[in-house]
């Protein structure tokens, strides 16, 4: 009996729906890109070895209480540890996505910031993996927050952007696109 009680607490874990930390609510947020499917080939256009322009992306579905949004790219199989790609924070609230070919200066005029990444200045640098090194994934992750600004300057460093949203995520979406050389 002991067994059969245990089973169905289990079985009632598995099902249910993953829950919002903060609002109790099932969580569906998700992020998505017209130029690479989840887990799928980047296009060269978007790379060092291309036009390196930033790609389209688009969310849905975010956690009640969204504020504003912080994204960031990262390369977790960079040879000398993660690699940074892009920042971008103090995303308003009623924004549903970011352009393609998105500039370090565009969308300024509503608030958006945009922090240093690996390669140095601010703005989309896109996947550059050494020669040879294999198949490398790009990780996007969009963390919706519940304050309209993280009260940082434009040229913020990814610590900084994450020590300011800590405590302040309400939901987190994530897509990852490969691309080797």
């Amino acid at each position: 009996m002991r067994h059969l009680l245990v089973a169905g607490i289990l079985t009632a874990l598995l099902v249910l729906p993953v829950i919002n930390a903060k609002g109790g609510e099932p969580m569906t947020f998700t992020i998505k890109s017209a130029d690479f499917k989840d887990n799928g080939p980047i296009s060269k256009k978007f790379t060092c070895d291309g036009e390196d322009l930033s790609p389209e992306l688009s969310w849905t579905d975010p956690p009640q209480g969204a504020k504003s949004y912080a994204l960031i790219v990262e390369d977790p199989d960079a040879p000398t540890g993660t690699f940074l790609h892009w920042v971008v924070y103090d995303i308003p609230a009623d924004f549903k996505g970011l352009k393609r070919g998105m500039l370090s200066d565009d969308y300024a005029d509503k608030g958006v910031k945009q922090g240093k990444t690996g390669f140095g200045p601010a703005g989309w640098g896109g996947p550059c993996p050494p020669k040879g090194h294999g198949r490398h994934r790009y990780i996007f992750i969009l963390k919706a927050l519940d304050v309209p600004s993280l009260g940082l300057a434009n040229g913020a460093v990814r610590l900084d952007v994450e020590k300011a949203a800590k405590g302040r995520v309400l939901g987190e979406a994530r897509i990852t696109g490969v691309y080797q050389r």
